[in-house]
Formats: C-alpha cells, sequence, structure tokens
C-alpha cells in the first residue's frame, strides 16, 4: 500500500501525461515510419525507465503501477504488458553500453521487428555481436526462427574467420565480400553418417539435405549441380559441388575432404579454379572462387600452400556433431545401462 502513495505523487502523474503525449504523437506518424517512430518511443521510454528507476523513490513496483495505467490509458495499443516494458529497459541497457552506438540506434534496429531485437538481445554478449546479426537479419530477411538458429550456431564467430588468399587474388571490393561469405568451421550437425564416412556420402548428405545446406552457406549461393564435369585436354574432372553466388556474380568450387588438409589440395582446387573460369565464366562474372572444406587443418600449413595460389580461395573445417562437454559426457547413460533399464522395466511390467 506504501507503494501505491509513493507513486501517485505529482512527479509520477506529470511523467504519465508525458508519456501519453509521446504515444499519440507516435501513433501520427505516417504508416511507412511505424516501426521507427515505435522504436523511438520505446528508446526513450527506457531511458526513462532507467533514469526512474535510478533515482526517483518510488518503490520496486513502480513497473507494474505503469503497466496498469498505460493498458487502462491506450486499451487497443500493444506493448504496455508488464514484461514488455521490463524488456524495453533491459533492451535500452544493452545499447547504453556502447558510446558510440547509442546515440542514433533507431536508424538500423528499426529496420527489424520488435521480437528480432529483443531474440538479439537476450542471446548476445555485446553490442558488436548484436548489431552483427541485425545487419544479416536486415541482408537475408531472416523470420526469428532462423534469425535465432544463426545466432545459437554462433555465426558471428565463424564468418570471415576462414584462412583464404582473397587480398592477393582479388580486388579490395570483391576480396572483402568473399571473406564475409567463407565461415570456418561449417556446421553441418544435420548430417547422419557412419564413423568412416567418405567423401561421396558427405557429398550426397549434403545434397539431400540441400535447403539446410544452403542456409549454413549463406545467402546467395545457388546450387548449381554436384560432380559436374570438365573435360580438359583429353581428360575428365569431376567438381565435387559447384555454386553460383548472386552477390558476388561468380562461380564457387567446393571440394569436400574427409581428412585433414594437406597442400596438394589446393594445387588441385587452383586447377578446377582455372578450368571453370576457362570454361564456364562468361562475361559479367567475377573471378571463380574456391572453397576447401576439410575435417582438420593446420593453420600454418594450410597459410604456407594458399600464399602461392594465384586463384582465389579459402580453407575451412566442417563439424558434423559439436561435441559434448566432458562433464556432461560423464553424466550420460551408457547403451549397457538404457539397456539394462529398459529390461528391468519390462520385468517390473511383467511382474504386474
Amino acid at each position: 500500500m506504501a507503494n501505491e502513495i509513493i507513486i501517485t505523487t505529482k512527479e509520477y502523474r506529470d511523467w504519465l501525461i508525458d508519456i501519453k503525449r509521446r504515444v499519440q504523437s507516435a501513433q501520427l506518424k505516417g504508416a511507412t515510419a511505424v516501426n521507427t517512430a515505435l522504436l523511438e518511443f520505446y528508446w526513450s521510454l527506457g531511458v526513462d525507465i532507467a533514469e526512474k528507476q535510478k533515482n526517483a523513490a518510488w518503490g520496486s513496483g513502480f513497473l507494474k503501477r505503469l503497466s496498469k495505467d498505460l493498458m487502462a490509458e491506450f486499451p487497443d495499443m500493444k506493448g504496455f504488458s508488464y514484461r514488455n516494458l521490463r524488456a524495453i529497459k533491459q533492451w535500452y541497457i544493452f545499447y547504453s553500453r556502447d558510446n558510440t552506438f547509442w546515440q542514433q540506434p533507431v536508424a538500423i534496429l528499426a529496420h527489424i521487428p520488435w521480437g528480432h531485437n529483443l531474440a538479439i538481445i537476450s542471446k548476445c554478449d555485446s553490442v558488436e555481436q548484436a548489431l552483427f546479426y541485425v545487419r544479416k537479419t536486415i541482408e537475408n530477411n531472416w523470420s526469428r526462427s532462423v534469425l535465432i538458429h544463426q545466432i545459437e550456431s554462433d555465426l558471428f564467430a565463424r564468418s570471415g574467420k576462414a584462412i583464404n588468399n582473397f587480398d592477393q587474388t582479388l580486388p579490395a571490393p570483391q576480396s572483402d565480400l568473399a571473406r564475409e561469405i567463407i565461415k570456418d568451421p561449417y556446421n553441418f550437425d544435420f548430417l547422419t553418417l557412419t564413423e568412416d564416412f567418405t567423401e561421396r556420402e558427405l557429398e550426397n548428405g549434403l545434397i539431400d539435405h540441400i535447403t539446410r545446406f544452403l542456409m549454413e552457406l549463406g545467402a546467395g549461393f545457388a546450387y548449381v549441380g554436384k560432380q559436374v564435369p570438365l573435360q580438359v585436354g583429353e581428360r575428365d574432372f569431376f567438381l565435387d559441388l559447384l555454386f553460383y553466388h548472386t552477390r558476388l556474380h561468380c562461380y564457387v568450387v567446393i571440394e569436400l575432404k574427409v581428412s585433414e588438409f594437406e597442400p596438394e589440395h589446393a594445387g588441385k582446387l587452383n586447377f578446377y579454379i582455372k578450368a571453370v573460369d576457362e570454361q564456364l565464366r562468361r562475361d559479367g562474372d567475377t573471378p571463380t572462387i574456391g572453397i576447401l572444406l576439410c575435417k582438420g587443418k593446420d593453420r600454418v600449413v594450410a597459410e604456407y600452400a594458399l600464399s602461392d595460389i594465384h586463384k582465389p580461395m579459402g580453407v575451412s573445417e566442417y563439424e558434423l556433431v559439436r561435441s559434448l562437454p566432458d562433464e556432461l559426457k560423464s553424466a550420460l547413460p551408457t547403451i549397457e545401462q538404457i539397456e539394462a533399464e529398459l529390461q528391468q522395466s519390462d520385468e517390473d511390467d511383467n511382474g504386474e
């Protein structure tokens, strides 16, 4: 009851009146700027809430009272639940930590829905990481479920990290774009393969799950084919996987290896890229790029191998199944334990 008396002071009433005025102002903005107007309002409200909780003597429960008052005043307007008011405050505090960003935050954040904004701040540790996912969402028009998948697969940490020679083999604008499209490692945890899988089994598995594979590759990859034949001299050669990148306007040759990276792999891919440039590349296409996907690599060996290669390529690893921490592994039951429990369960059922 004391809380109720405290938060009905003139200061609180004046602030509530000011919020109502700002809501009405935001509602009058044009339909094309609805999300911008909403987020501008949310940002200013987040500023107010943070400051009032810090400085005003209204007690810890004033957000619930504010929620009740605003929902009563604007019954047809969503966004004033206690839960969302807390989220607005958290959203503001998250981005206000970066002094270089907070001055004009809505300019970029308004390009994605509010639910996407909340998903990002709930799963990211830094403003840099969050803005990466904001930009990727804008570029690729991700749904919230796809956005969450990309965050949980740690796309931020994997993007642009592959060993490559793009700076030496491509002009500046394209080298930067090419670096952005390659990850390390690639996450193929949607595949189920035997322990001693072959390159052909890996290739077929990726194509059988082409939608998931394309999502992991990223926006812009268009599938051309597998085991694409190329004739050089009197011999036939076959590319494991061939794509065309619609943003880079170039072919992308992907070679799969079920072993550790070896220097000769780069030489072979260099040969394939040359063949594609000579036989498939057309006017308007930029230089073909190669990606070596290996089970593992020694970074120094890979860097040495690519240093004298004249065609643009990158070397990345792939992961089929994420490994569990040792403490979780030890906590999991063995196959024998599971079978023993099932057998005991059957005996108990028969006994009944």
